[in-house]
């Protein structure tokens, strides 16, 4: 039988965004394999959380463009992205929760880059006037990271409606956002 490593990492990634604390041995399990045929592809679970990084950045990228960041009002451009990024949240939310990938040399680079393509996205926004001058575009971006967190979790955990998630964050992101008269 071959080793298919797509069909790992996302068995990975749906477990570990359910049960972040998961053993490699339950990450083998939960991909139909054995934990040396892991251990073999992945030497440890650095490398495994590494391979999952990529294919989080990669996932997102992919969100970021099929959302047309640079089209139209910036706002509906949020909207796309909540609506988008909404199948791989939970990887995300997973990474995110991951200090190792955030701190020091090693840090990848696509995290830079999905960062400007949102702080970009925000600071389009004020610049046209759809949203607050007095949050930084980087506070509005890591505000939506926050809330992508929170809507996965409460997705997963049963609290609220999947067919929700896109309508409760981007609503209350840009509820708060959203530049009224005088601010």
């Amino acid at each position: 039988m071959s080793f298919d490593r797509d069909h790992v990492l996302h068995a990975a990634a749906d477990l570990l965004t359910r049960k972040a604390t998961a053993t490699m041995e339950e990450v083998a399990r939960a991909a139909g394999i054995s934990r040396a045929t892991l251990n073999r592809h992945f030497t440890g679970r650095d490398a495994l959380v590494r391979a999952l990084e990529e294919l989080g950045i990669a996932k997102c990228e992919a969100a970021l463009e099929a959302a047309r960041l640079e089209e139209g009002a910036a706002a509906g451009a949020v909207r796309r992205l909540v609506r988008e990024i909404q199948p791989c949240a939970g990887l995300l939310t997973f990474l995110y929760s991951e200090n190792q990938l955030f701190e020091g040399e090693k840090q990848n680079a696509g995290w830079f880059r999905i960062d400007e393509r949102l702080t970009g996205l925000f600071r389009r926004g004020q610049e046209n006037g759809e949203f607050r001058i007095d949050l930084s575009a980087t506070w509005l971006a890591e505000a939506l990271y926050g809330l992508l967190a929170a809507g996965s979790w409460a997705v997963t955990e049963g609290r609220v409606a999947r067919n929700d998630f896109t309508h409760m964050i981007a609503e209350l992101l840009l509820g708060g956002a959203t530049r009224r008269d005088g601010s």
